[in-house]
């Protein structure tokens, strides 16, 4: 990378190591999974490291299971958290005759007043009531320690919660003297009707060093990684309707692949790439996304410091681990309870 004087900026070399096996899908073969094998996994795991936390939060209530809960005797109960929400939409509701109660207006989520929260470990599962556990605020699938009372209705009452928070951070690695940097862009739409080909190019030149005077370049010489986390681009509306298409369509359902593969070629020529699909981009569905086939980047797929990632993502550079999604699970988050902000999601979990 050179500037306008007689000094010439190299870039930063990092240590890159991809960590994504456990993403991967070798084979798929159905044999009747389901997510209850999550959750009592999940379930198992951190009741161990809640019961571990109790004799610093209540060390003279006793513990007991959900079946042998008694009427009006003080407990502590762990299990997982489900909640019951009344507008949440069901794959019923596609066959449904009757859908007179469909709203007009969609939600911009799916809480309602109504929702109901619910305990459930391996012996059952029981009502929660009491204010300390307002329904907004959580959802299905997080472990909890609760302490609180067996009511009359079999409900139980919480008087107070106990989460497991967050683990304990690695410390960094000691600097080496120089600092290094990772860049995270998602959301590009490539193809959209917002989409600014200008607004994109001069996102290029900054992260190879074209732009700005020569302490500007020195910032992007110490650029080590690209990642781009999902939603890269974005298919015309209208396309995707399960027909045959014609020629002219095929054409304009393959041009944002080739704008982005421009893009990203120009990148891959100067500095390591990491593409991740999201929810948008041609990849399966579900999660783990498996990665965007190389033959959609014909260009970048010249230059082997381009990669093609799984969704969720993990690498390590320089003995830096980084981990991390295209964002679903935040949008679920939002979706199944309230926050003024997506970062109030980032900073809580």
């Amino acid at each position: 990378m050179e500037v306008d004087s007689e000094n010439n900026l190299q870039r930063k070399q990092s240590f890159y190591q991809s960590t994504d096996e456990s993403f991967e899908i070798q084979k798929e073969m159905y044999r009747g999974q389901q997510y209850s094998q999550i959750y009592f996994a999940r379930l198992h795991l951190m009741r161990t490291l809640l019961y571990s936390l109790l004799p610093h939060w209540k060390p003279h209530v006793p513990v007991c299971t959900i079946l042998g809960l008694e009427e009006s005797k003080e407990c502590i109960i762990v299990g997982t958290l489900y909640k019951h929400m009344k507008l949440k939409p069901s794959i019923l509701d596609e066959y449904s005759k009757e859908r007179s109660s469909t709203p007009l207006v969609k939600p911009h989520n799916f809480v309602h007043a109504d929702d109901q929260l619910v305990l459930e470990d391996e012996s059952g599962r029981v009502k929660l009531r009491g204010a300390m556990l307002i329904s907004s605020v959580y959802v299905t699938g997080i472990v909890v320690a609760l302490h609180g009372k067996e009511t009359v209705g079999g409900d139980f009452m919480v008087e107070d919660v106990l989460e497991a928070g967050l683990p304990h951070q690695e410390e960094l690695p000691r600097n080496s003297g120089e600092d290094k940097y990772v860049v995270f862009v998602s959301g590009l739409s490539v193809g959209s009707s917002s989409s600014d080909p200008l607004q994109f190019q001069l996102l290029v030149d900054h992260i190879t060093g074209h732009l700005g005077d020569e302490k500007e370049q020195s910032v992007a010489a110490q650029i080590v990684q690209v990642v781009i986390a999902g939603n890269s681009v974005e298919v015309p509306r209208g396309l995707l309707n399960g027909q045959n298409l014609a020629s002219k369509d095929q054409s304009r359902l393959s041009e944002p692949i080739k704008e982005l593969d421009i893009l990203l070629t120009q990148i891959a020529a100067s500095v390591p790439v990491d593409i991740m699909p999201g929810p948008k981009d041609p990849a399966n569905f579900s999660l783990p996304q498996q990665p965007l086939h190389r033959c959609l980047f014909p260009g970048s797929a010249a230059y082997n410091i381009f990669r093609s990632c799984t969704n969720p993502h993990s690498f390590e550079l320089d003995d830096v681990r980084f981990l991390g999604t295209s964002g679903q699970n935040i949008d679920d988050l939002e979706k199944y309870s309230e926050a003024n902000d997506k970062l109030e999601f980032w900073k809580g979990h």
